[in-house]
């Protein structure tokens, strides 16, 4: 079902909040479960005019109706159907909807949550997950000033699908707050969450605060005057809400870089693409020793798949041979067709052994013409790791190594030419990222994890800031030996942000000291949940 129990501190906070006082607030919640929203109302005295309760599950439809709440009506319904069919307008709507992926809604739910993205005037996606949908129709259930409290998934900050519904968040509402935490509400299934509390009004403003705390305990002293009224206006261009995790004066600094378009993304020079899809890495990357003991030498690539394996800026053949001797996975089966394999007793072993633990059967093998043949397996010039733990690593291939989809393959843009006519210099473009200001934008552009992992999509990849020059091919090597040696990311930015953001583009010591200030700050809040 998708549902984690909001702690009672959390649904008593959300509810002093938008309550605030008032006596005549028709409420509703949308999907209710035990009713732990229901008791803080009773057992904390809140007024209120109305209150509907909505409840998909039986058992937990008959809990909350048991808490016996005067003037509320507990309804066992999906909420996506009585989003469609009801007239009820209410004044607040609050509650932690369920965290259920597309693929896992039944026909009639996606039917249902399809006609109120329509009515919202939204396009629905396969990526939508069911929390989204809530969201969307709660605010259609809305008066004219009417206010939302959520528990939801960070994922609102972040993540693609939910880009639809920021954007329509920043439109419908004239006061958004985020109240994020230090500390994992929901430590378990290392889910990071946030509070979304929004506010409609007449003031024609759109306006937006982000708090973050230590933990849940401190809601229960935190005066909520402090969210009537957010400073910072939203910026409708933006794609991220995790921008807001900066001080108005950083998010001014980042803002005038955009705008001036004197450093371009990375998408200016280079394509980033997932690696190889192999559908299961388990079974395709092998280490020497299987290799040998499988006969499988004339099938196997160079590969690297993991940061760990992963020294420095540069990727070499001599790095690829240490893999190997460590008896890591480096090397990737590239099989041909079976009618070719069967010469081979010893590989049609191995293939064998893949069939007995059905990796035939997962589905991107079942799709293929011949399941052990991987398609799209080319080697690009540079890699881009996809999970990090302090910071993403841009990587020269020198190896000419293939990599699994943990990494990203990056290569040189044909038609691109720079105002000197010149082709971009693979060097020169992975020398230009290791400096604060890509750093950050990493930060911002990527999402990060319940865990403190930072995770990076190749669209995000290539909307990161990228102070390109050709003479930075020359800082290449001297980055590498940093590296190799062993030396600190901020001795090595240190050298580079000013080598590339002050003498290359001439940024001044307090622009360069604020683009490593939001890097550390993004990196400082990302890593607080490790």
């Amino acid at each position: 079902r998708g549902g984690f129990y909001t702690p009672p501190l959390i649904a008593k906070f959300i509810l002093k909040w938008a309550v605030n006082g008032n006596k005549n607030y028709d409420v509703l919640e949308p999907s209710c479960g035990d009713g732990v929203f229901l008791e803080q109302i009773k057992e904390n005295c809140f007024e209120y005019k109305s209150i509907t309760a909505i409840e998909t599950d039986e058992d937990e439809f008959e809990k909350a109706r048991k808490i016996h709440l005067h003037k509320t009506n507990v309804i066992n319904e999906d909420f996506l159907t009585y989003c469609n069919s009801t007239r009820n307008e209410f004044d607040l709507v609050i509650g932690n909807p369920p965290y259920i992926r597309y693929q896992y809604f039944n026909k009639k739910q996606r039917a249902e949550a399809e006609k109120i993205f329509f009515r919202a005037g939204l396009k629905y996606s396969k990526l939508t997950n069911a929390w989204v949908s809530f969201i969307v129709g709660s605010c259609l259930l809305l008066k004219d000033k009417g206010k939302i409290g959520f528990v939801l998934p960070a994922e609102l900050l972040q993540v693609s699908y939910a880009k639809q519904l920021r954007n329509y968040l920043a439109h419908f509402y004239n006061k958004i707050n985020i109240v994020s935490f230090k500390k994992l509400v929901f430590p378990l299934i290392q889910q990071e969450v946030v509070l979304l509390l929004c506010e409609r009004g007449n003031n024609g403003g759109h306006l937006i605060e982000h708090l973050e705390l230590k933990d849940a305990s401190e809601l229960e002293t935190l005066d909520v005057t402090k969210l009537k009224s957010p400073k910072k206006k939203i910026d409708f261009k933006s794609n991220k809400w995790t921008f807001y995790f900066l001080s108005q004066k950083e998010i001014d600094f980042i803002e005038k870089l955009l705008n001036q378009k004197e450093i371009n993304p990375l998408s200016h020079y280079a394509n980033v693409e997932v690696g190889i899809t192999t559908g299961t890495n388990e079974f395709f990357t092998i280490s020497k020793e299987t290799a040998e003991q499988f006969h499988l030498q004339d099938y196997t690539k160079r590969m690297v798949g993991r940061s760990v394996q992963v020294p420095s800026v540069i990727f070499t053949e001599q790095d690829w041979k240490e893999n190997t001797k460590a008896g890591v996975r480096a090397y990737f089966l590239k099989f041909p067709q079976m009618n070719e394999l069967q010469k081979n007793k010893r590989a049609i072993e191995y293939i064998k052994s893949g069939e007995e633990k059905k990796i035939n059967r997962l589905y991107k093998c079942r799709i293929r013409n011949e399941w052990q043949i991987v398609p799209s397996t080319w080697v690009s010039e540079a890699l881009f790791i996809r999970r990090n733990n302090i910071y993403p690593k841009l990587i020269i291939n020198e190896a000419n190594a293939y990599t699994t989809d943990t990494m990203h393959r990056v290569t040189i843009k044909k038609d691109t030419k720079l105002l000197s006519g010149k082709k971009v210099n693979m060097k020169a473009l992975v020398a230009s990222y290791y400096n604060s200001l890509s750093f950050a934008f990493a930060e911002i552009c990527g999402r990060s994890h319940g865990g403190g992992a930072l995770e990076l999509m190749p669209n995000e990849v290539e909307s990161i800031l990228l102070p390109y020059r050709e003479e930075n091919d020359g800082l290449l090597d001297k980055i590498d030996s940093m590296m190799r040696k062993g030396k600190n990311i901020d001795e090595i930015l240190e050298f580079t942000d000013k080598k590339i953001l002050k003498e290359g583009y001439g940024f001044s010591e307090e622009e360069i000291k604020m683009a490593n200030n939001i890097w550390k700050k993004l990196l400082n809040r990302r890593l607080g949940r490790n």
